[in-house]
């Protein structure tokens, strides 16, 4: 099921040619014994509709741990019903009941509904921060860069 909505929503966003997830790499990483993040699913009559996958950052300026919420989506049948605003309610109350300092996630900048949304429930844009991102054969060549630490004995 989740698998299928990181799919729906890559889909949405024009990036499934971007997904490498399977069952279980999810498995693992969200059930394993080092869960990574967490996952909350939405339902409307015992239908799959909707979820968040989030995990906890840290804010040093703050000295108080965060949520990052890295994927929210509704199935396009479910859209309109309150279950977005329902999901981010939750994760809001989350924050809150772990002593977070703030909850925060990106939004794609041509997806003006989703950004006008989260506007209307207080969001604000990071206007003056870039997301900087390493991955594929640019992290491979990071890492290999790094010194190992020195043996101990």
């Amino acid at each position: 099921m989740i698998l299928g909505f990181i799919r729906a929503l890559a889909e949405y966003e024009k990036l499934l040619h971007e997904v490498v997830a399977t069952e279980e790499t999810l498995r693992t990483q969200l059930f394993g014994p080092s869960p990574r993040a967490e996952v909350l699913l939405a339902e409307i009559d015992d239908q799959p509709a909707g979820f968040a996958l989030f995990f906890h950052n840290f804010s040093t300026f703050l000295s108080r741990p965060g949520i990052y919420l890295e994927d929210l989506f509704v199935l396009p049948e479910f859209r309109a019903r309150g279950i977005g605003k329902s999901l981010l309610q939750e994760l809001a109350r989350l924050a809150k009941v772990r002593g977070c300092g703030r909850f925060e996630w990106t939004v794609l900048d041509w997806n003006t509904p989703s950004i006008r949304f989260y506007e209307s429930l207080g969001a604000q844009p990071m206007n003056q921060w870039r997301l900087m991102r390493v991955t594929g054969d640019a992290l491979d060549r990071l890492a290999e860069q790094a010194n190992p630490p020195p043996a101990r004995p």
